[in-house]
């Protein structure tokens, strides 16, 4: 099932997809709801998501490791990104003034359906309500300096999300790819995470609670770059479809 969160006649809704016509939702997306029959003409896509935090892995494949220099990590590297930080569909990616080095990441993003804690691997897929696609903008001048990751990927409009929230598929073996300027810059499967999804709902869920709706990064592979004012960079998963964001200067 795809869905979508979409501001309407000024209102913010959730909206099921299908064949690219919206249907409103009355309910909860994550529990018991309708899905109206009339088509609704929507204004524009807002993050499909309304989570309470964002979580995110890094130095989760191989293929980074490696083009990063970066030791394989003992345990998984867990940070977070602001909710400030989330960027809609067609919305604008700013580059800082204090920027000097800005990356792309493309990352497919876990969207946890109900509330839990200390979920063992075994379970873990059942936590899961879906998928979405996502930007983890990195500033890699601040990484290097700060020793953590909180300035270098906490800027406002640093983590695009979207455009659809997709449930019911294997996201265990799908493409996920960057288009840099329509050029295709980075290209990988989650087939080749270092941690795979249930035990990143695993490690994280054994620090926090992760309520309904929250959202977490899982990595991305080879072939991260710069971006500059100007550019469109867009984020392809393999059955979940793409967010596409333009950067601006401050």
């Amino acid at each position: 099932m795809i869905f979508a969160r979409a501001e309407a006649n000024g209102e913010a809704k959730y909206f099921q997809v299908v064949d690219g016509k919206y249907f409103m939702v009355k309910g909860d997306i994550y529990g018991k709801y309708e899905v109206s029959e009339n088509e609704t003409k929507i204004d524009k896509l807002l993050c499909p998501v309304e989570p309470t935090k964002i979580l995110a892995l890094g130095v989760n494949y191989l293929s980074h490791m490696e083009e990063m220099k970066h030791d394989k990590p003992v345990c998984p590297i867990m940070f977070m990104k602001p909710l400030t930080a989330m960027l809609e569909p067609d919305g604008k990616i700013i580059y800082p003034n204090a920027a000097s080095v800005l990356h792309y990441e493309a990352e497919l993003a876990v969207v946890i359906g109900k509330k839990c804690h200390k979920v063992k691997r075994k379970d873990a897929m059942e936590y899961i309500f879906g998928y979405t696609c996502a930007n983890d903008i990195s500033e890699r001048n601040f990484q290097k300096q700060d020793g953590q990751w909180t300035r270098a990927k906490g800027y406002d409009t640093f983590c695009p999300i979207g455009s659809y929230l997709v449930t019911d598929i294997d996201a265990g073996n799908v493409q996920v790819e960057a288009v840099l300027n329509g050029n295709v810059v980075q290209s990988g499967n989650t087939r080749d995470l270092i941690n795979d999804i249930p035990a990143i709902i695993e490690w994280v869920s054994e620090v926090m609670t992760l309520n309904q709706g929250d959202v977490i990064l899982t990595g991305t592979p080879r072939g991260v770059g710069e971006i500059h004012p100007g550019d469109t960079i867009e984020i392809k998963i393999e059955k979940i479809g793409s967010i596409k964001n333009t950067v601006i200067a401050e």
